[in-house]
């Protein structure tokens, strides 16, 4: 844990400010402090003080949050130095990714298709029913 002294008070700033800074609720740096996440420094009132190094790894949860990765999964990147352990840790979560993706491009597929259909009643599009009977095909149970 790192420790501030008096004479730091300017180079750091307060949970308040620090969560101002990134537009979120002081709770949310609590709890990231609680999973050990954060590791603020204490002013001699025993307040948490922030510093450089914490505004840095607050921006680096935020941008690992918008790529989707969970609070535990970045608790486990910055727990290991070992670039095996992260290159694991990472690879898995881009093969989840990449199965959103994929889960998304199709969502985004029937949803253009039924906009872009030009009958009257979309279940007469072939495209409509070519995909309604893949699904069935696909959920077909096999026979005994």
């Amino acid at each position: 844990m790192k420790s501030s002294e008096a004479g730091d008070r300017a180079e750091t700033m307060s949970i308040g400010a620090l969560a101002a800074r990134f537009g979120l609720d002081t709770h949310v740096l609590r709890h990231w402090k609680k999973m050990g996440l954060l590791h603020p420094g204490r002013d001699a009132g025993g307040r948490r003080r922030y510093d450089a190094d914490d505004l840095t790894r607050v921006a680096v949860i935020l941008l690992y949050k918008e790529a989707g990765l969970a609070l535990d999964t970045i608790r486990g990147l910055f727990a290991t130095a070992d670039r095996g352990t992260r290159r694991g840790i990472l690879h898995r979560e881009a093969e989840q990714l990449r199965a959103r993706i994929a889960a998304a491009q199709a969502s985004l597929d029937l949803i253009e298709g039924g906009l872009n259909c030009t009958h009257q009643d979309i279940t007469r599009c072939p495209n409509y029913q070519r995909r309604v009977a893949d699904r069935i095909s696909a959920r077909a149970a096999p026979a005994p």
